[in-house]
């Protein structure tokens, strides 16, 4: 956002899509609740009847995709904060106390760039992906390619588990090529992973070790930011399934410039395996940043179907089925990134709020009320 942030759940460089490339911040549509004419804007608007004592964890920065330890106690995030020595996207862990007070330790190798942390069984490791491997420096970042939004698919990320004090002690991937959005399975036993090792972008799962690789899906288009749903039998996960000749064509040339544009992305479910695939949104525009609510019968997620500009995003709740859409935050730029507490009390998210019209990304903490 401040570039739109599309950046998907497990997005692999959420920071490419910020608000509105290059523009102001828009006015705020409506009063926040418990807004005083001489304050900036409250964290928490009227509107936003799911959330009870809203708090911010993050204070400037580019801070997202944060996912709770098993045991609710910690989160581990992404950011580019040149304050915390990320000059672009770095791994950081923060007790559910926020940064405020101090700042949080990098868990990465402060090279290259990370996506997608996710912690371990135990919640003593955490899962990453990173490309610096390849490059110790942070990679380009194209936006655009013939005018048309682009994300870039960086064929150096593979995906790696470190201990809480930054000691890398696995490479999980050694495949050429994509590999990068990892989450795991709330029984602690697999591994959901995006790849090109097929020449396409598809959904992989794989043992805690890295071994017992299986692909999920097959049909053509990017499959990645999936999560596990409560029991562990099922995944959500975004897609932009080109489907004309014409995009066929669009998404095959991108993606040889490594490269896809997240301009048309739907939400969908199948078991874990592959079976029972289901289109669950059929919204247009960009759906992405699914999670499974904590009764596994609805799925959170960030759209922008609802703007005519496309800018702004916010999170929905969707029942399985496709039925039931309804509109969970309302900010006027960015929501999204959203989980459950693995005990289904809390949820956290990213958004644009409350950053004084900056660019500004931070991380939000609260109570979950159904």
């Amino acid at each position: 956002m401040k570039n739109l942030y599309v950046s998907l759940s497990c997005l692999v460089c959420f920071l490419l899509f910020s608000c509105g490339a290059g523009e102001e911040r828009k006015p705020l549509q409506h009063e926040p609740a418990n807004l005083d004419k001489d304050k900036k804007e409250s964290l928490q608007y009227e509107e936003e009847k799911n959330f009870r004592s809203l708090k911010q964890l993050t204070f400037g920065g580019d801070n997202a995709e944060a996912y709770f330890s098993f045991d609710d106690q910690q989160l581990v995030f992404q950011a580019t904060n040149k304050k915390w020595n990320a000059a672009c996207d770095q791994i950081f862990v923060m007790s559910l106390e926020g940064t405020q007070n101090e700042d949080p330790p990098m868990l990465s190798t402060g090279l290259g760039r990370t996506t997608c942390s996710f912690f371990m069984p135990g919640n003593k490791e955490i899962l990453y992906a990173s490309t610096h491997l390849g490059d110790s420096a942070c990679p380009q970042t194209p936006r655009s390619v013939n005018g048309k939004y682009v994300w870039p698919i960086y064929e150096s990320f593979d995906i790696f588990v470190a201990d809480l004090e930054g000691n890398i002690t696995k490479q999980l991937t050694t495949n050429p090529g994509y590999d990068a959005e990892a989450t795991l399975s709330p029984d602690g036993k697999k591994i959901v992973f995006t790849s090109t090792r097929s020449g396409d972008l598809e959904l992989y799962t794989m043992d805690v070790d890295g071994t017992n690789v299986k692909q999920v899906t097959s049909e053509l288009g990017y499959d990645g930011g999936a999560f596990f749903s409560p029991d562990s039998k099922q995944l959500v996960f975004r897609s932009s399934r080109p489907t004309t000749s014409e995009e066929v064509k669009n998404y095959l040339d991108l993606l040889k410039q490594g490269l896809v544009q997240p301009t048309n992305m739907e939400i969908y479910v199948c078991d874990v395996d592959g079976s029972n695939m289901k289109q669950v949104t059929k919204l247009g525009k960009a759906n992405w940043a699914p999670y499974f609510h904590p009764s596994g019968k609805q799925i959170v997620f960030s759209s922008n179907h609802h703007s005519a500009s496309g800018r702004q995003f916010n999170i929905f709740s969707i029942n399985v089925d496709g039925t039931g859409l309804r509109q969970v935050t309302f900010d006027p730029t960015f929501d999204a990134f959203p989980m459950f507490s693995y005990d289904g009390k809390k949820i956290v998210f990213s958004s644009n709020r409350n950053n004084g019209g900056t660019r500004d990304t931070n991380v939000f903490l609260a109570d979950w009320i159904d």
